[in-house]
């Protein structure tokens, strides 16, 4: 397995509650990276408390997996939590991937949240779509789950779930962000007690499929 330490990239100065900064880049089974630490305690704990109450949370099933989500476009958010989808916000996290992944991405960003209770879990998928996104960045926000509660995030060398890559705990405040193709398999363990969070970012390639 080859890693390598990015260089920190100066954006903090913006918006320093949110930020990739130096992360563990990794290419196999397919391109991703893990950043340890790229939320403030204050926004972390803004969002925590707002998922927790009012966030207007809906309940989606498919043939794979079960969870409460919604769009952070769609919606107003409480004033403590709007920078997240600032333009700006946007645009210094898109310069961090190009830079991560060598590629250039499209302006615009999707940003959904994820909620997933205890008996939950998302099985084993790509996200490859045709004309879909091309890169994904997740950021873990919780209370902070134990090990025993599961909900870990797991990457595979193959569709084949017995094959795992490596399994991931959801720290709060840390961060995933992968290449999208044929063999970025990825699944999240059940939830077995507490609440998991998920600030899920698209990114897209023009003419990506």
């Amino acid at each position: 397995m080859i890693s390598v330490w990015l260089y920190r990239m100066n954006l903090a100065q913006r918006l320093p509650e949110f930020t990739l900064g130096e992360v563990d880049y990794r290419i196999s089974p397919f391109r991703y990276f893990l950043a340890r630490n790229c939320v403030g305690a204050e926004m972390a704990s803004a969002l925590l408390g707002w998922f927790e109450t009012d966030a207007p949370w809906r309940l989606v099933s498919t043939d794979f997996y079960q969870q409460y989500e919604f769009s952070m476009l769609d919606v107003v958010l409480p004033d403590q939590v709007s920078r997240v989808i600032l333009p700006e916000k946007f645009a210094d996290l898109r310069q961090e991937m190009e830079g991560i992944f060598g590629v250039e991405l499209d302006v615009p960003v999707s940003l959904v949240a994820h909620k997933l209770v205890a008996g939950q879990h998302i099985a084993i998928h790509n996200d490859h779509l045709f004309g879909g996104e091309s890169h994904r960045l997740t950021v873990h926000l919780n209370r902070g789950l134990l090990d025993q509660d599961g909900g870990f995030f797991m990457l595979f060398n193959s569709f084949d779930a017995r094959d795992i890559h490596t399994i991931i705990r959801p720290v709060t405040g840390s961060a995933i962000g992968f290449e999208i193709g044929e063999n970025s398999h990825h699944a999240v363990s059940r939830l077995h007690a507490g609440e998991r969070y998920t600030l899920v970012y698209s990114f897209f390639i023009p003419g990506y499929g």
